[in-house]
């Protein structure tokens, strides 16, 4: 009952050489699933996502020049890790799209969870504000559709991406409906994140964690901190910011997490989606920069939810 969501258009957002987010990064993901214990998912194309979806969470002047900004031949620079080609505006909105759809399939009961694999990510892009490799923010929109779409009164939204997603904290800061809860890699870029940023209404759960602190200390903020505050909450769906750049190989951090750890969080946050929202998970791919630990952490995750 796992639906996996994904489209070939994500591999036409093109970076500069060496950039670390590129399109190898969806082809890794492609073969790590495509084995044969991941037969069980059900599989799908992300849909184009539509504008009004996009409103849910940013300002409609930023979108406008987005959409004008978007060039029709070579690449423009945003800023120094930013960038757009002509591929990317279909790419970003197959992800606003994936999950919008990935949403509609888990709210509607046609599955218990799904796995967006799409690219560029989404969680550092704020509510007028493209940067850290992000364009629009998928997760807060999907967080969003589900209540606007759904009327459910209390979305979750988990991120264990290394880095902060200070894009989905600035859209809900003054939001009591929707909690959003954070492990990542404190200093590091953006350089938000601390643990005593909470948010007008307490629920911006931050627990940031130093390098080298490895499988133990994330677990820990996990069990001590997040998991309790997301079962106080009891979230009618929680939605996952997948990032699997704290995996020990990656080169963009260093937190050094295994992929089996992905596999536990997973399992944990399935877990709480049991106890209060009919088991409801959307998970939706971020960050991740070694091609071989996004193939092992994504399948760790990708099981889990499969229930294998």
């Amino acid at each position: 009952m796992t639906l996996l969501l994904t489209h070939t258009a994500c591999l036409d957002h093109v970076t500069p050489p060496g950039h670390p987010e590129r399109p190898d990064r969806l082809r890794a993901v492609a073969e790590a699933l495509g084995e044969e214990r991941f037969k069980p998912l059900t599989r799908g194309e992300a849909p184009e996502g539509n504008l009004d979806s996009v409103t849910l969470c940013h300002g409609e002047h930023y979108i406008g020049e987005l959409r004008h900004i978007a060039p029709q031949s070579g690449m423009i620079y945003i800023d120094g890790d930013t960038s757009m080609s002509p591929g990317t505006w279909e790419a970003v909105m197959r992800g606003v799209g994936g999950a919008v759809a990935a949403t509609d399939a888990v709210m509607s009961g046609a599955h218990q969870n799904a796995f967006v694999a799409v690219r560029p990510p989404g969680h550092h892009a704020e509510v007028s504000k493209p940067m850290g490799f992000c364009f629009f923010d998928n997760v807060a929109i999907a967080a969003r559709h589900a209540q606007r779409k759904y009327g459910i009164g209390r979305a979750a939204i988990v991120d264990f991406d290394v880095h902060h997603g200070n894009g989905t904290q600035d859209i809900f800061w003054h939001d009591p409906t929707v909690m959003y809860c954070s492990t990542h890699q404190m200093p590091l870029f953006p350089g938000t994140g601390a643990s005593g940023e909470r948010g007008e209404h307490d629920t911006i759960v931050n627990a940031p964690l130093a390098s080298e602190d490895g499988s133990a200390k994330f677990r820990a903020a996990f069990e001590n901190l997040i998991l309790p505050q997301l079962q106080k909450f009891s979230p009618e769906l929680i939605i996952i910011s997948a990032g699997f750049d704290a995996h020990y190989r990656d080169p963009l951090a260093s937190i050094n997490l295994e992929a089996d750890d992905f596999g536990w969080v997973t399992r944990r946050l399935m877990d709480v989606a049991d106890s209060s929202a009919g088991g409801r998970v959307v998970s939706v791919l971020e960050g991740g920069y070694d091609l071989q630990g996004l193939k092992e952490s994504v399948a760790a995750h990708v099981t889990a939810l499969i229930g294998a």
